[in-house]
């Protein structure tokens, strides 16, 4: 598969029930300046682990496991549907309804466009996520679209740093308040010891207690937060 780290499509079996799954190994991880060499699988498990405490499913089954390559990250393939793209690339001026625009640029062909998404539930959690692991690469290629309307997250290798480093295409709630059903359930992440317990397992102890101040930090800003101005606020590609 196509990814600036090794990443391959494989099949896992259990009990004689197959199923599709992406496996990325440690040794094919590339050196970032940014995050500690050999982490970035661990991330990956770390994000299912806050995904789960959510309650939102966001985040497909992730595990650590052995594998022809060595030890890395297996995760559940989820095939998204073909023609609908929770983030896509408009003409200027011509955001679809249900959706929300992000920013104004030029094409390749120097052609005005708008960068949308959708205005939906699942964005909108994907979002709130984003913000609590610090997502420093929220494509819109890591944006699953399923049938029947869930949308998953993939890709989070490049979470958890323990500096500001939110970089995505999902800004469209931007300085938005934050729901009561979300300060919800990011006060019970919060207080959560199990995951508390896993994320120590995962990460270093600066990269949890940064976790836990951004959930603090959420909830005492009742709002979604906003680009700093200290990082590209976008992706770059933002597919």
């Amino acid at each position: 598969m196509p990814a600036s780290n090794a990443t391959f499509l494989a099949d896992v079996e259990l009990d004689g029930q197959v199923a599709s799954c992406v496996y990325k190994p440690v040794t094919g991880e590339r050196p970032l300046w940014d995050f500690p060499d050999g982490t970035l699988a661990a991330r990956e498990v770390a994000a299912y682990a806050v995904s789960q405490a959510l309650g939102w499913d966001l985040v497909p089954l992730t595990i650590l496991r052995d594998g022809p390559a060595g030890v890395g990250m297996a995760q559940l393939w989820k095939e998204p549907v073909a023609g609908h793209e929770a983030v896509d690339v408009v003409g200027r001026g011509a955001v679809p309804r249900g959706y929300l625009r992000v920013l104004d640029a030029y094409d390749g062909e120097e052609r005005p466009v708008s960068l949308v998404h959708e205005d939906s539930e699942p964005l909108l959690r994907m979002a709130v996520f984003d913000t609590l692991v610090n997502n420093a690469d929220r494509k819109g290629g890591h944006v699953l679209a399923m049938a029947d309307g869930h949308r998953y997250a993939v890709d989070h290798g490049v979470c958890f740093n323990v500096d500001d480093k939110l970089r995505t295409v999902l800004w469209g709630w931007a300085d938005e308040p934050l729901s009561p059903d979300h300060r919800a359930c990011v006060e019970k992440v919060l207080a959560d010891e199990v995951l508390r317990g896993r994320l120590e397992e995962l990460l270093e102890d600066d990269e949890v207690r940064s976790f836990e101040h951004r959930c603090r930090r959420l909830i005492a800003r009742g709002r979604m937060p906003v680009p700093s101005g200290d990082w590209p606020a976008i992706p770059w590609p933002a597919f």
